[in-house]
């Protein structure tokens, strides 16, 4: 099975907490996606939480049942989401070799 998206370790001890402390409802999980972006502005990443729909590929990361739209997986291939926390700052973050140049 195709694995797209990729959570770090830091990154999915944050969304596994959320998940348990937020109140996200039963069989929900991570769904991340692409939003378009403008011009040359490239494409932004988002994350939210949501059951699985018609057209998911849904698998397992990190423990983390994790939902993407087949039709961006290609905007999603090496992807990882990561997990900042420092003084200065503190957030998730997107990876993406792949598609540094946009």
């Amino acid at each position: 099975m195709i694995e797209p998206v990729s959570i770090s370790e830091k990154a999915a001890e944050e969304i596994k907490y959320l998940m348990e402390n937020k109140n996200i409802p039963e069989g929900y999980g991570l769904r991340i996606g692409v939003k378009g972006g403008t011009g040359c502005g490239g494409i932004g990443y988002m994350l939210g939480f949501d059951k699985p729909k018609e057209g998911d590929l849904s698998y397992l990361a990190q423990g983390i049942q994790v939902h993407v739209e087949k039709r961006q997986t290609m905007y999603l291939v090496g992807l990882e989401v990561d997990f900042y926390d420092e003084a200065d700052e503190r957030g998730f973050t997107f990876i993406n070799p792949e598609h540094s140049n946009l």
